[in-house]
């Protein structure tokens, strides 16, 4: 994927890492909407931030994801990357099914099923493009689990072996599929977690996911220094290590990767 000079589309993108990628990706001078749920939000956004647009999109929503591709495709037919950066992280209890049932069935919906439908929504158009992405977003808990989320956990492992096959069925046209393992970063995504110790602050993980987009364009993932950690483990032989560490770093989730 190039730095600059995409038309981008990143739903889920109000706060958190969303945020600050379309921010950083509109500086380095591509055109960049973003999407998400409150139009408060979308609203705030457009006054802070002059020149990228906005669309309401309900990812869990499968007909408001058909609406928003065809409110963004029609704004913008040279649109060659998406980025699906929406998701939810929630604790979890399986002694009952009480504690994740509901939680597991939402976290699904919205970080397997929203990125299945975003995709099926623009992988024809992007197939026009002579030069598109779709960028996927996992995470360091895809490679090595963290005990409270399972659902989260199951969810990103499911969307790092998605985008390692649709790179395969799509290694025939012009669509890249490049996949984000972000590591616990400092957001809003779980309860205290942007306060917390272990978590890799905004500005620097977007910096550095920036510099490695730069640097390293024919890149398959974009994995900054601090997800290696849980991104190898099991490759390095010290998977229950990683394991150990991880779940012994705050036992309500907070201060996990």
């Amino acid at each position: 994927m190039d730095i600059t000079g995409n038309t981008v589309f990143i739903p889920g993108a109000t706060s958190g890492i969303g945020l600050a990628l379309a921010v950083a990706l509109h500086e380095r001078g591509n055109t960049v909407v973003v999407g998400g749920r409150r139009t408060e939000l979308l609203e705030r956004i457009a006054a802070e931030h002059p020149g990228i647009g906005t669309v309401r999109i309900d990812t869990a929503d499968p007909e408001s994801i058909r609406s928003a591709a065809a409110e963004v495709l029609a704004a913008h037919p040279d649109l060659n990357v998406l980025i699906a950066m929406a998701g939810i992280m929630r604790a979890e209890d399986w002694h009952t099914p009480a504690g994740f049932l509901d939680s597991a069935e939402a976290t699904v919906t919205t970080n397997v099923l929203g990125p299945i439908r975003l995709i099926a929504a623009f992988v024809e158009h992007l197939q026009t493009r002579p030069d598109a992405t779709i960028v996927t977003v996992s995470s360091g808990l895809a490679f090595a689990p963290l005990k409270v989320t399972p659902s989260y956990n199951a969810s990103k492992a499911a969307i790092h072996m998605l985008s390692e096959s649709i790179r395969l069925q799509l290694a025939d046209t012009s669509v890249k599929v490049v996949e984000l393992e972000p590591p616990s970063v400092a957001t809003d995504l779980m309860p205290g977690q942007r306060e917390s110790s272990f978590a890799m602050p905004l500005d620097e993980f977007v910096a550095e996911v920036m510099q490695l987009i730069e640097s390293q364009p024919d890149a398959k993932e974009v994995q900054v220094e601090r997800v290696k950690f849980l991104r190898y483990g099991e490759a390095r032989g010290d998977y229950d290590r990683v394991v150990e560490v991880l779940n012994a770093s705050d036992p309500h989730g907070k201060d996990a990767a």
